[in-house]
């Protein structure tokens, strides 16, 4: 039975170039202006949630309706420069995450059908050795480690059983 092709595709040296440019440029766009928080830092400081967004968000209109009611110890104008900069981070954010999500779609796919023809391939090494082909015998004797079972060695999955001879 032929196996499924999920998808196709590649990639010219110019469209990688291109890519890697267009990262590199968002890296050096980005460059002094992003913290990378430990692990702590990201639990201690959380994620705003979208009820606490509508919390700051009306909290802002408030404190450009009625200016006199903002606390002097609090900064206004710092908060005016965060909100406008979270609000630009959070648009390039869903932009990238899209993004993200596609190639990591896309990878999904590709893992599938490469592991797939893997899968086949080892099996006809499997049966080719069986039947005493020369040169196969170490080809399936080198691949075979990767469905090998031990309460020691975590493997990949045993492929399943032939269900008819490989062409």
């Amino acid at each position: 039975m032929a196996l499924d092709n999920l998808i196709s595709l590649s990639f010219s040296n110019e469209e990688l170039t291109a890519i890697d440019q267009a990262i590199q440029a968002i890296h050096t766009a980005l460059s002094g202006k992003t913290i990378n928080l430990t692990p702590e830092q990201r639990q201690q400081y959380g994620r705003i949630a979208e009820q606490n967004k509508l919390f700051v968000n009306k909290t802002k209109s408030y404190m450009e309706q009625y200016p006199g009611f903002v606390p002097g110890f609090l900064d206004k104008a710092e908060f005016d420069r965060d909100f406008a900069a979270r609000e630009q981070i959070e648009q390039r954010l869903q932009r990238l995450d899209s993004l993200n999500e596609q190639l990591s779609d896309t990878k999904v796919l590709l893992d599938h059908d490469n592991y797939h023809n893997a899968i086949s391939f080892y099996r006809n090494i499997r049966f080719l050795s069986e039947e005493n082909v020369p040169g196969t015998n170490v080809i399936y004797e080198d691949m075979k480690q990767f469905f090998i079972t031990s309460s020691q060695t975590p493997v990949a999955q045993t492929p399943p059983p032939d269900s008819s001879q490989p062409g």
